[in-house]
């Protein structure tokens, strides 16, 4: 009995150790697309990232496609500044047309700012005719 006891209090202590790591983000900022019309995640969307430079333009900073669950993690890394001004791109037209279903937005795009060092989390709830954004956790 006393051995359990040791290998359950064992188990807990690497549970709890291993959530610490887990609410560490290496990545600064992450997205995802949630379709309200299915009420599921968006999978396979193309997510562009873009940082606005001194002259007014964009520089691409990260492509990705949303995975099984509508999620990009890795879109800007943790532990390195990246103050500034940036832009999420989703392409949903191609994501909609999949489905039988027209778009009123080819794409959607959410500008937004980064200071300091905390994570940023930039969603979009979305249908073919409707979307909404927030700062997430």
């Amino acid at each position: 009995m006393r051995v359990i006891r040791i290998m359950a209090s064992a188990l807990l202590a690497l549970l709890c150790v291993g959530s610490a790591w887990a609410a560490e983000p290496t990545f600064q900022l992450s997205t995802h697309m949630l379709d309200i019309s299915r009420g599921e995640p968006a999978r396979g969307v193309r997510v562009v990232l873009e940082e606005r430079q001194a002259d007014g333009g964009w520089l691409g900073v990260a492509e990705r496609r949303t995975d099984a669950n509508g999620r990009v993690a890795d879109l800007l890394p943790a532990g390195q500044p990246n103050d500034g001004v940036y832009r999420l791109r989703f392409e949903t037209e191609p994501y909609f047309e999949s489905q039988g279903l027209r778009s009123i937005y080819p794409w959607v795009e959410v500008t937004f700012r980064i200071e300091g060092e905390g994570h940023y989390h930039i969603p979009i709830t979305m249908s073919a005719n409707g979307y909404a954004t927030y700062r997430g956790n």
